[in-house]
């Protein structure tokens, strides 16, 4: 199965924290048989939310998150001009830029999104949590 972390799937996975639910972590992210992406705009939303003092936790992950989910055993999902034009025409009054930027790689990849929001299974998304 392809996934793909939404951010706080992700970092709750690296810091081992409970917030992330149990299948989410032993079902299909710890398992080798899965494919498991990190987008490219989780380093920016990681990195930028780090900065900015919302969350000083990650400040061990922002500027290394490539070399992590390597050594995770995870793959970046880079951004395409598909993603991005995708993610400014989804139609929902939601507007943080960073869930465009999961929802439509989801789709276009057609992977399973982790995440724990559920305003994404408006979008047709496969939502795992």
């Amino acid at each position: 199965m392809k996934l793909l972390l939404d951010t706080h799937a992700l970092l709750w996975f690296l810091l081992g924290d409970a917030k992330l639910s149990r299948p989410a972590r032993d079902d299909v992210i710890d398992d080798e048989d899965n494919l498991v992406l990190v987008s490219a705009v989780s380093a920016m939303e990681i990195s930028t939310k780090c900065r900015i003092g919302k969350w000083p936790e990650t400040a061990a992950i922002a500027g290394k998150l490539s070399a992590i989910i390597l050594s995770q055993g995870f793959q970046v999902l880079e951004i395409t001009m598909a993603h991005g034009d995708l993610a400014g025409s989804l139609l929902f009054d939601h507007r943080d830029p960073f869930d465009r930027l999961l929802i439509a790689p989801a789709q276009i990849e057609q992977a399973h999104l982790v995440s724990n929001e559920t305003l994404f299974d408006r979008f047709g998304v496969r939502r795992l949590w």
